[in-house]
């Protein structure tokens, strides 16, 4: 067995890195905008990369599409409102477009090199955490929505989606999308928006509804004044409760059925983080000595929970991959809890204890760098456990395979089965709660 470094075993027990010899992925996507025709274009595009280039390489590049498209951001619409120029929202298309098919390409690339790694699903979904922060940036900005609410709003139910999604794979072994999901659906509607946005200017979304002669209709049914950014917003929270919710409960619930475990212990793991963090977000943002709203301090407030969801949802996925218990995230709470704290403190004492915009940028930076000292502590331990490279394919794995693709079917049916497999395996796990 190979030894892991002294440096690693503070993040990795040996038995956890050891657990890693039994993964295996599982995946369902049942939208038919994938099975029928993204598949293609997803086929096609694996053959303009080389092969020497790392699956997780290709997932990082993907990556800083979207960074930039928050740079752009931060230059030309730091307000988030309706006076940037139109020409940006092509870009948040184009970056968002091409982080989507870096992101489906990369596990080609992997099975076409023979590079298929649990590295390979920690880092992708690492990379798919932080980037639900930038999609829900870009989409206020496209929106005009301005450091407002409904930008915080449209901020968590974004994560909030991507957070229930990574638990629900971590209790049932499969990464499952259903037949309208955001990986697939919610990008391309997110592109048409942004596309629209481009060609119309985002003036156009805050037009109000009963104003539109197609829709007037709807002003017996909507509150006086809505407009077509309002819809975009309450829209993705209605898709969230309506659809994405129930379907995750459902099937964490059956997973408890199957394995005899408590439904009590496990949905307190599954939704106390949520509530804890959005009782913390909301009482900060609601305090009235915060400034986050009235001095346009958003976007770093944005970037601040996305590096916080992101050390969650990569401890989700790590606990997942090593068979670990579910984790407790005490990291997460405190920085949250303890801001949360000092601003309403401020309210309360009538005085100025420290600067938010001070305090945001100093966690900012506080958190990106533990985050960061983390990930490539963790990253070393995979590879070498594994004896792989992150960012390197080997020379004589730089041969060309054939991807021979599977049937819809067999495709579910075996990631079923290692569904199942996992779950016998892991009926002596303890799930701990808070």
């Amino acid at each position: 067995m190979i030894s892991l470094k002294p440096a690693y075993t503070s993040y990795l027990g040996e038995k956890q890195i050891d657990n890693l010899r039994l993964y295996k992925y599982a995946a369902v996507d049942k939208s038919p905008i994938s099975r029928y025709i993204l598949k293609h274009y997803w086929d096609f595009a694996i053959t303009l990369f080389p092969r020497w280039i790392a699956p997780n390489l290709i997932t990082l590049i993907g990556l800083f599409f979207m960074i930039a498209n928050v740079i752009v951001i931060c230059i030309w619409s730091p307000n988030l409102d309706t006076d940037a120029p139109n020409w940006i929202n092509f870009s948040f298309a184009a970056g968002l477009w091409l982080y989507s098919t870096f992101d489906n390409v990369d596990g080609r690339q992997a099975r076409r090199t023979g590079t298929s790694s649990p590295l390979g699903e920690l880092f992708d979904h690492g990379c798919d955490a932080v980037n639900c922060t930038y999609v829900a940036l870009l989409q206020a900005a496209a929106l005009g929505l301005g450091h407002t609410p409904s930008a915080a709003i449209l901020l968590f139910v974004t994560i909030a989606g991507f957070y229930l999604s990574t638990v629900e794979e971590y209790y049932t072994g499969v990464l499952y999308l259903g037949y309208v999901n955001g990986p697939t659906e919610g990008i391309i509607v997110t592109c048409l928006a942004f596309i629209w946005s481009g060609v119309y200017g985002v003036a156009s979304w805050h037009v109000p509804v009963d104003e539109i002669s197609c829709l007037a209709w709807t002003t017996s049914i909507l509150p006086s004044g809505t407009t077509g950014a309002d819809l975009f917003v309450w829209g993705m929270v209605v898709f969230f409760l309506v659809t994405h919710l129930p379907v995750c409960v459902y099937s964490i619930a059956q997973v408890c059925k199957q394995k005899g475990l408590k439904k009590r212990s496990v949905f307190e793991n599954v939704f106390l983080p949520l509530i804890f963090t959005g009782i913390f977000i909301y009482t900060w943002l609601s305090s009235s000595s915060s400034t986050i709203f009235t001095e346009n301090h958003f976007i770093a407030f944005a970037i601040f929970s996305g590096l916080l969801f992101g050390e969650m949802a990569s401890d989700i996925i790590l606990a997942h991959l090593t068979r670990s218990e579910y984790p407790r995230f005490i990291s997460i709470y405190t920085p949250l809890f303890l801001s949360s704290l000092i601003v309403n403190l401020q309210s309360f004492f009538q005085t100025k204890l420290v600067d938010e915009y001070i305090l945001l940028l100093v966690l900012c930076c506080t958190k990106f760098y533990t985050y960061m000292v983390r990930a490539v502590r963790v990253i070393n331990a995979f590879c070498d456990f594994l004896g792989i490279r992150c960012l390197v394919i080997p020379t004589s794995k730089q041969t060309d395979r054939t991807i021979v693709p599977k049937t819809s079917a067999e495709e579910e049916a075996e990631s079923l089965l290692v569904a199942q497999e996992e779950g016998s395996n892991n009926q002596q796990q303890q799930y701990n709660t808070f």
